[in-house]
């Protein structure tokens, strides 16, 4: 029975990786799928990973319509065994919706790949529709290390090494950047709270963790 499928992670956990993995896994069996990103690293109309992997891919701007693109390359006489979506949390809740209705109504099964909270710790409306609609979730199990060397959680945006808290939900970027322009950092919670990133924490001697006290 096909099924929507949501694998979620922090940046740099391997979701892309593991996008393309899927593709190829199916594609050497003799299936042919289609695949959907949304502002990727590499540019418009590609899927890349760190580990220097891109394939060609259909960009899930904000008017595209997914259903109705699968149903028209159906229609021409295409084959679609399959839809493979990354940076879904970029995308809409009604393409979410769209995803849905590939399941439920051309009996595909759909995998899609995306970061579930932005830098503010909050949730992508795409990833909260996929938290509501999908059939099976996944956290991938490739745990992104903060500088402290602790497990990764959280998604920080920095400028010029500093992480902020304000601004557009989206901008794009990477964790691998120009340390002045905007970039991406994962930390730990300890660390996002404290806005504390590796940059940060190499300007200065860091003191020992102690609880907050009051004088008496």
């Amino acid at each position: 029975m096909s099924e929507l499928a949501f694998f979620s992670g922090t940046m740099d956990c391997g979701k892309s990786t593991l996008a393309l993995q899927i593709g190829h896994n199916r594609s050497a069996r003799g299936l042919q799928g289609v695949i959907f990103t949304r502002d990727d690293r590499a540019g418009e109309g590609k899927l890349s990973s760190r580990l220097g992997l891109v394939t060609e891919a259909v960009e899930a701007g904000p008017e595209r319509d997914l259903y109705g693109y699968v149903v028209d390359q159906v229609s021409r006489g295409g084959r679609v065994d399959y839809v493979i979506v990354d940076e879904a949390q970029f995308l809409g809740p009604d393409q979410i919706d769209q995803l849905a209705r590939i399941v439920d109504d051309l009996d595909l099964d759909v995998f899609a790949f995306g970061i579930m909270t932005d830098f503010r710790t909050r949730l992508f409306p795409g990833s909260q529709r996929l938290v509501e609609l999908a059939d099976r979730l996944e956290t991938l199990q490739v745990e992104a290390m903060c500088w402290c060397g602790a497990r990764a959680t959280h998604n920080a945006r920095t400028v010029g090494g500093e992480m902020v808290v304000e601004g557009e939900q989206v901008v794009v970027g990477d964790v691998d950047h120009p340390a002045e322009a905007v970039g991406y950092e994962v930390l730990c919670r300890r660390h996002h709270r404290r806005r504390m990133t590796s940059a940060s924490a190499q300007a200065g001697v860091l003191s020992p963790d102690v609880l907050p006290v009051t004088s008496g």
